[in-house]
């Protein structure tokens, strides 16, 4: 099959370097003397999935550290799915080039709620059924984790398991019980497999919903299953793997580069993000462990930049002394280091300006709203004090190009919080024509608020389409010079609304969605509403059920059995807050919050160096 696809089909697609594998440090471990074998499916184009830093650390933790094996797949893109289909090829990883279904496990990584029509469409590519009670004994297990299974329930029905919570601790143990129990029927196996923690199978649960359509009750089939699905947790990221060998691509990626991850977990508590509160509590690594595998990426990849990620890299307690080390040992070959989104402070300036030293790039900065009001009222604990002193001190630094996120439809948001968008970016374009020493640009980028499962905001309902759009136009109304808007899709948004609190009742839309040629729902030359629209419709779906409705705190949630250590009661108590405009501290720096993580998962917070205030 490999030669057939290098000879008929690969001279016919655009970027073939995403399909031929061999890539440096790619493992490849013999077939017959492996344990369970994995395919890891991004459902995604190879660039994007090549970038995730999750991957890596699974594909390598598989290979090098147990006995099983672990091969990749990416989404094919158009081009070439038309020819594998034309060919009758079947989706094959890029280590063997074996087609999936002769693996024992076919998992995939959710980062993204609009992935789910790729996902169907990679299994009716590798010729496996999408609805998981089509699959026999003679199908691999089709496995799912990240981010988006925190909510599960819209793509029940297409997955035999989901695994919750940090992948590296879960996934080795999950294998292990594959080999231990693989010579018992499909079913026998599934319940082995649903009786380790962090793991749900979602078919041997019962689903029951009220007369008005909300949820009544979800219940076990059998008394041996868990009444909720606990996420797993690694409580030392110091002592946990990294990888020092990554996959270096043939091709440019989105990310590429060598990647340290500094930290997991954030605690700043941000209202609206999804992250920081099912990836608590925060864990970090040290100085020396960073520095050592900064060392061993470069030498067995020769990137020439290092990224320090993380939810809030800047937060890192010894972020000051890494990033200065990092930049006096590694310049004098041309090596940099790159930082996410910076805090809106002078500190976080100053570090830009240490990794910069050559030359200034885009400064990006996230106020994400454009009042004090409503920046209290999300729990960012910035002041536009605080904003415009950073702008100062970077155009004094020689930055020309400031780049900032907003969101809108946010909760209680007014006029005046939009129209303080545009206040806030002429300010920082007036601080750059006073201090930069030329003409400056500033870029604003404006994304749609989506309350997201297990954050404060969960209950809130969503913008319409129709007031996103309008609220659209009373930005662009006013003419500015050099600065500019950019708005992320309204309709896209809100599709992503339905999914991220949504049910198994959204399953048949998916389907019909993806056989009506939904793929790709992420890239706006793909997306097709109307498609959407179409299968929510033929069947009786109503979308504001899941997007513009507020929901009451004693409604029970299509997700409330998945825990994730942070209590109801918190998420409550911060809803009420923000409706109030009180800020809640970042307790890292204060006391504690009583958001349970701790107790519930018996952790501490786990700070490498002396924490910065």
């Amino acid at each position: 099959m490999k030669d057939r696809i290098f000879r008929d089909i690969l001279p016919n697609v655009s970027k073939p370097a995403r399909y031929t594998g061999n890539e440096v440090n790619m493992i490849k471990k013999e077939w017959d003397h492996s344990r369970i074998k994995m395919a890891f499916a991004f459902p995604d184009v190879y660039e994007v999935g090549m970038s995730h830093v999750g991957s890596k650390i699974l594909y390598g933790l598989i290979n090098e550290e147990t006995e099983h094996l672990m091969e990749r797949v990416y989404a094919p893109w158009p081009d070439m799915e038309r020819e594998m289909r034309q060919h009758r090829i079947p989706l094959f990883s890029l280590e063997s080039f074996i087609p999936l279904p002769e693996f024992d496990l076919l998992g995939f990584t959710l980062q993204y709620e609009l992935a789910i029509t790729n996902v169907l469409n990679m299994l009716d590519m590798a010729g496996i059924p999408v609805w998981s009670r089509d699959r026999g004994e003679d199908y691999p297990l089709v496995i799912a984790g990240g981010p988006v299974v925190f909510n599960p329930e819209p793509y029940a029905d297409f997955f035999d398991l989901f695994l919750i919570g940090d992948g590296e601790e879960v996934l080795p143990e999950f294998m292990d019980c594959c080999w231990e129990n693989r010579h018992l029927p499909k079913q026998e196996r599934l319940l082995k497999l649903a009786a380790l923690e962090g793991v749900y199978l979602p078919s041997f649960y019962r689903v029951e919903y009220q007369e008005d359509g909300k949820l009544k009750q979800m219940t076990p089939r059998l008394e041996s299953l868990p009444g909720t699905i606990r996420k797993r947790v690694v409580r030392d990221l110091d002592q946990a793997y990294f990888p020092e060998r990554p996959v270096l691509p043939y091709m440019n990626i989105v990310h590429d580069r060598a990647v340290l991850e500094v930290m997991r977990g954030c605690q700043r508590g941000c209202r609206f993000c999804h992250a920081g509160m099912v990836y608590r509590p925060v864990r970090e690594r040290s100085i020396e462990t960073l520095q050592r595998q900064a060392d061993r990426q470069l030498a067995n990849t020769g990137y020439d930049e290092i990224s320090l990620t993380s939810l809030s890299t800047l937060d890192y307690s010894g972020v000051d002394k890494l990033v200065k080390d990092l930049v006096e040992t590694y310049q004098h070959q041309g090596t940099g280091v790159s930082l996410p989104s910076l805090r809106v402070d002078a500190f976080s300036i100053e570090l830009a300006n240490e990794v910069q030293k050559v030359r200034k790039t885009t400064l990006t900065l996230a106020p994400e709203a454009g009042t004090q009001r409503l920046r209290d009222s999300i729990n960012k604990n910035v002041s536009e004090e605080q904003l415009l002193e950073a702008v100062k001190a970077a155009f004094q630094s020689g930055w020309l190009s400031i780049k900032l996120y907003f969101m809108i439809g946010l909760p209680g948001e007014t006029e005046e919080d939009l129209l303080g968008i545009l206040d806030l970016l002429e300010k920082v374009r007036a601080l750059g024509d006073q201090y930069a020493r030329r003409k400056v640009e500033i870029r604003a980028s404006i994304a749609s608020f989506v309350p997201k499962a297990h954050t404060p905001f969960q209950w809130q309902a969503q913008s319409s389409i129709q007031e996103l759009e309008q609220k659209r136009k009373l930005l662009t109304a006013r003419k500015m010079r050099r600065i500019k808007l950019s708005f992320h899709d309204s309709k896209t948004s809100y599709l992503e609304g339905v999914l991220s609190r949504g049910d198994r009742r959204l399953s048949l839309p998916i389907f019909a969605a993806w056989q009506k040629g939904c793929k790709f729902d992420g890239w706006s030359e793909y997306f097709n509403f109307a498609y959407w629209l179409e299968a929510f419709q033929e069947a009786a779906i109503d979308t504001e059920f899941y997007t513009t409705r507020f929901r009451s705190y004693d409604e029970v949630l299509p997700w409330d059995f998945i825990d994730i250590g942070v209590s109801k009661d918190f998420l409550q108590t911060e809803n009420e807050k923000a409706a109030l405009g009180v800020i809640t501290e970042d307790c890292r720096w204060q006391e504690c919050n009583d958001c349970g993580i701790c107790p519930a998962f018996e952790v501490e917070l786990d700070i490498k160096e002396e924490v910065q205030g």
